[in-house]
């Protein structure tokens, strides 16, 4: 669960988090931490050597849910995406696709991954990314995703920003 469970998605507020996230500083060393909510323990962002990511909406949990509601909710999800990605291909031009499936090979079959696809990872964010970058006058790359752990578990939009380029990693 993230601190962003039961908001209405709008495609304003995600980019105005996108913008406060673009300027925000990026570590500069250290271990790739997870946050929570003091209160809740609920996921609110993650930082790591040079990134950070943050949860930008979640989606209802899943639990009991069949299709056709199940659809709904994948499709409501990826609409938001949708959304989210057309507004930034206007600001920034088309964006690139990275798919996870090979970081996730990588980690099944023990290999290291990139500390920043680790974090993704571990907040189940398996969905391709759409990435940016470098944006505007910065060298920054944006990326942002969908996804979900498993059948029960709510779908996430999630956003990130790299201060080094975000590739399709080496295969396995």
């Amino acid at each position: 669960m993230s601190s962003r469970a039961g908001e209405t998605f709008t495609t304003a507020r995600a980019l105005a988090d996108i913008d406060g996230l673009l300027g925000s500083p990026l570590p500069t060393s250290g271990p790739t931490a997870a946050e929570g909510d003091p209160g809740t323990g609920e996921w609110t962002a993650t930082r790591g050597e040079g990134f950070r990511v943050i949860p930008l909406w979640e989606g209802e949990p899943l639990t009991g849910v069949y299709a056709p509601e199940w659809n709904d909710a994948e499709e409501a999800a990826e609409a938001h995406l949708a959304a989210l990605v057309g507004e930034l291909d206007h600001r920034w031009g088309p964006h690139r696709a990275v798919p996870l499936h090979v970081p996730l090979l990588r980690r099944q079959e023990r290999v290291p991954v990139e500390p920043l696809f680790d974090a993704l990872l571990d907040q189940d964010l398996y969905g391709d990314l759409a990435v940016w970058g470098p944006v505007g006058d910065t060298d920054r790359w944006v990326g942002v995703s969908v996804g979900h752990s498993d059948g029960d578990a709510p779908l996430v939009l999630a956003a990130l920003v790299s201060g080094r380029p975000v590739t399709v990693p080496d295969g396995p």
